[in-house]
């Protein structure tokens, strides 16, 4: 197995040159972002992904999580130990609340540190994403006393959270959720029993952490039908007593475990609610009938989080594939007959492959990051217009975050497999695996047909576009920055990004023009839009990495300036295209998917 090396010198960049840093440190709360403190949390956390988490990878992938009787399940070797050092470290808190124990440093620098784990050991960083769904929903909606019982506990990682929201009837439709949740008010205010399954629940137990807390979907009585009467309920493993102390185990139960094509480590979880009782006790978040309102919060959190998670794995791929080829002797080189056999790394179909696989990457991660400046800024600017229009900038890109990043995810880990030849097929290599973990992030939370929906009616059409064209004046401005430097390879990728940038404000006008009279057309049509958003997005965040680099000679080497603007170059010339090829898909290639009968199947 190659060794895990975080790419720490792209992720400072990004983050201080690219994104700008001071933006964030102009926000309350975050001054303390410094490069130095920056430089110290991303090295502490490298240390921990390569040295701890990393190893863990393999041993996860063969000795899987594993389910006993009465519902215990039992993690692989060495993960709970790999688990104390991260909650000891204290990794959980990052982005959390003061007030709660957490350290309030933005969601952009915790975005970097959560890649690390995902890219060691995506299995492992699982846990850590679903807890922050459910920090989320109690920092914001949970009552004063939900915040003191459990928040402190989350936060700091010695307790985990979990979604419940899949059913066997209903996955990613939720109107049909069936758990029931029966006032009880002998038990306490906003007090209920909850009877129901839930399927897929990922880390629904396990023996890393002292109590679980699960947040559950469920229907009072009288609800109404349809996701309108789904309310959200905080149900604990273990109850917590009114001085935080744990009492006596709930009715909460796994009664399986999945067995999965990847993530193996990480337990996949069936859990029935008060199967041996009247009820497992659980609290109301909120009042009845929000609960895909505040499911949302989780949600939304958890999407941008499982794009980082395409990220990571395809940085995984990458490190490793690189690895492989400048090691790997195999042929001729085409230019030098008589000489004998090379690295496969001086291939030029080599070299192709791993310049997609390091482009995609490397867009993906900048544009997943600068989401997370946006959600950073949505919260906390000062400025009440420039935290509203940081919102519509977040709300618009989780969608392409999560499906375009996952997308790129697959991609490159199936080229980590190419690069490898017939050794990437064997899973002794580690590459395989990559690939394995990597296909379930396009479906969680989700899929990613559905986050095409999501930006075509919810985010595009809602507000007729205002957002979209926010969103192309940015990139705009880029490409007249490029036009206007004195960098020959700067001022070639500015026709790509401008000619991107017509195609997807021409695919954007038909969306808006066709959505009202003929929704099942832009339904046909959402996927291609999606995809050309992402290659424009990721073309966009490219540019201004080669702008940054043009302006502000502070590169990490030269070495790293040199392959940074040949990443942006090959990027525009191998993918900005793509905006305009998908605007075909987009405009005229719903008729196909409409017309075309059910017979032909």
């Amino acid at each position: 197995m190659v060794p895990y090396s975080p790419p720490v010198d792209d992720m400072r960049f990004v983050l201080e040159q690219v994104l700008g840093r001071g933006q964030l440190t102009e926000v309350p709360g975050f001054s303390e972002t410094t490069p130095d403190m920056l430089e110290a949390i991303l090295g502490e956390a490298a240390k921990l992904a390569s040295n701890v988490l990393a190893p863990l990878n393999h041993v996860g992938d063969r000795q899987h999580a594993r389910w006993s009787e009465g519902g215990v399940v039992t993690m692989p070797q060495g993960f709970k130990e790999a688990y104390a050092q991260y909650r000891d470290g204290g990794w959980n808190a990052l982005p959390f609340d003061p007030e709660h124990g957490g350290q309030g440093l933005p969601w952009a620098v915790a975005f970097a540190v959560q890649e690390m784990w995902h890219a060691s050991n995506m299995s492992f960083g699982l846990c850590p994403t679903l807890n922050q769904g459910a920090v989320e929903l109690l920092q914001e909606y949970g009552s004063p006393s939900q915040k003191t019982l459990f928040l402190e506990n989350l936060i700091s990682g010695h307790w985990t959270g979990t979604m419940n929201l899949t059913e066997p009837q209903a996955g990613s439709d939720l109107s049909t959720v069936r758990c029931v949740a029966q006032p009880a008010p002998d038990l306490g205010e906003n007090t209920y029993r909850l009877k129901g399954q839930k399927i897929y629940i990922t880390y629904g137990e396990h023996d890393l952490a002292e109590n679980v807390i699960h947040m559950v979907l469920a229907r009072t009585p009288g609800a109404p039908e349809g996701t309108k009467g789904i309310s959200l309920f905080i149900v604990p493993k273990f109850m917590v007593k009114d001085d935080g102390s744990l009492g006596e185990r709930n009715d909460v139960v796994c009664t399986s475990i999945e067995k999965k094509l990847g993530i193996a480590a990480s337990p996949t979880c069936t859990m029935m609610y008060g199967d041996n009782s009247d009820g497992a006790v659980g609290y109301l978040v909120g009042e009845e009938c929000q609960g895909l309102k505040l499911m949302f919060v989780m949600m939304n959190n958890a999407r941008l989080s499982v794009g980082l998670e395409g990220v990571g794995i395809a940085a995984r791929a990458l490190d490793q594939a690189v690895a492989f080829a400048k090691d790997r002797v195999q042929s001729k080189h085409l230019a030098k007959p008589k000489e004998g056999p090379v690295r496969i790394i001086e291939h030029a179909d080599v070299r192709r492959m791993l310049l997609r696989m390091k482009s995609l990457t490397e867009a993906a991660r900048a544009l997943t990051y600068q989401a997370g400046m946006y959600l950073d800024l949505s919260k906390l600017h000062p400025d009440a217009t420039e935290a509203a229009n940081a919102k519509a900038m977040v709300d618009l890109l989780t969608p392409v975050v999560k499906a375009w990043g996952t997308d790129v995810g697959c991609d490159v880990t199936s080229l980590g497999i190419q690069v490898h030849g017939g050794m990437g097929y064997v899973e002794e290599t580690g590459a395989a695996q990559h690939f394995r973990d990597a296909r379930i992030a396009p479906i969680y939370e989700g899929t990613n047909g559905i986050q095409a929906n999501d930006l075509a009616f919810r985010k595009v059409l809602r507000d007729q576009g205002q957002a979209a064209s926010a969103f192309l004046e940015q990139v705009r401005s880029v490409a007249e920055a490029l036009e206007a430097s004195d960098e020959p390879q700067l001022k070639a990728m500015k026709p790509r990004l401008s000619d991107g940038c017509d195609a997807l404000e021409e695919a954007t006008r038909w969306i808006v023009d066709t959505g009202a009279s003929e929704p099942n057309r832009v339904a046909a049509s959402a996927y291609p839009y999606l995809s050309a958003f992402g290659y424009l997005a990721g073309g966009w965040m490219l540019c201004r990495s080669a702008l940054a680099l043009s302006e502000n000679a502070a590169a990490p080497s030269a070495e790293f300036r040199d392959a940074k603007l040949a990443t942006a170059r090959f990027y525009a010339d191998h993918f900005l295209p793509q905006v305009r090829a998908h605007l075909p898909a987009v405009t005229a290639g719903h008729a196909v998917v409409d017309e075309a009968p059910e017979s032909i199947f």
